[in-house]
């Protein structure tokens, strides 16, 4: 008997056509052999086509497994996981909590920080006012300003100066009510793909060479300039550190199942630090999470097959669980 996967895509972030390209690619790699594929689709309003999944167990009774193909607000920041927690569903991907405080981060580098690990300095702000001085007694020139809660370089900006830093808040106040002032970090872009519940392993790790001054929404999914190196040319005591880095984050956020773990390798010290964790991470045909896998021994079928197996592992954990007395 086939496994009857849902896969939830589109969605009212700003990543609504990079969820339909990641979930078109993972339904591609499904043996239809072995998956019924059910489509769920969510228009860029919220409406859900054929009809929304409800949140009540044994009320979705033709559904095995989700797979939540959602980028960014409204599908990774832990809504959607909350509804199929509700709806007692076994889905791909961490569960509300790791989803939520992944997407905001303020709190994944709150997280990180306690368990030792490094993370770039920055200063956290609510609205768009922004101490021009403070910045720059603390960080210099120049600086990132990013939005707390949002994927895909959306709303991000490099600022040189005072002006410029004004200018980057308000841009990323648009997007968020909290956001994010970091030192900059002068050097490499690393990424680390982690898979697993319990005992998570790191692939190897690719390099992200953008065409821009970094790495943002336009260089990422519209030019089609940045080029990537997939293993990331490095000394093996680095790769080594950032793959056990990239564990130890996915574990500081509580992950499950997956998440792509972004890193800095700063030139001056040759440091590393944890950028952010992706927890539903792309699978577009340009997308580094299932790259690094298939260079790592697991192609893009056998890592679908692996995460829906991860889904449902989980979920006959927690039903194991009691909820009351």
């Amino acid at each position: 008997m086939k496994t009857r996967v849902a896969v939830i895509y589109g969605g009212r972030s700003g990543e609504h056509e990079i969820s339909l390209r990641s979930a078109k690619s993972i339904i591609e790699a499904m043996d239809p052999e072995r998956y019924h594929v059910l489509h769920y689709v969510i228009s860029k309003e919220g409406r859900w086509s054929p009809k929304p999944i409800q949140p009540e167990p044994g009320a979705n009774s033709h559904i095995d497994v989700v797979f939540p193909v959602l980028h960014g607000t409204f599908g990774e920041d832990g809504t959607m996981q909350g509804l199929l927690e509700l709806a007692d569903l076994p889905y791909v991907g961490p569960g509300v909590f790791a989803s939520a405080a992944a997407m905001d981060k303020d709190a994944m580098k709150r997280l990180c920080v306690e368990r030792g690990l490094p993370v770039v300095e920055c200063v956290t702000l609510t609205g768009a006012d922004v101490d021009a001085a403070l910045i720059t007694s603390l960080y210099g020139f120049p600086v990132f300003v990013k939005p707390a809660n949002l994927g895909s370089s959306v709303g991000i900006s490099k600022a040189r100066n005072a002006a410029e830093l004004e200018a980057a808040v308000k841009l990323a106040a648009q997007f968020d009510r909290k956001i994010i002032v970091e030192r900059a970090i002068i050097g490499r872009e690393l990424e680390c793909a982690v898979l697993g519940n319990d005992e998570p392993q790191a692939s190897l790790p690719c390099e992200i060479l953008p065409s821009k001054e970094f790495y943002d929404y336009e260089d990422k999914y519209l030019l089609d300039k940045a080029k990537c190196v997939v293993p990331a040319e490095l000394p093996p005591v680095i790769t080594a550190e950032l793959r056990a880095i990239a564990v130890e984050a996915y574990k500081a956020v509580q992950c499950e199942g997956m998440s792509r773990v972004d890193f800095l390798l700063e030139a001056a010290t040759n440091k590393l630090y944890i950028n952010e964790i992706n927890t539903i991470p792309g699978f577009t045909s340009i997308s580094m999470f299932p790259k690094m896998w298939e260079h790592s021994g697991l192609p893009m079928a056998g890592l679908v097959d692996r995460l829906l197996e991860l889904a449902i592992e989980r979920h006959k954990a927690r039903k194991a669980l009691r909820y009351s007395i």
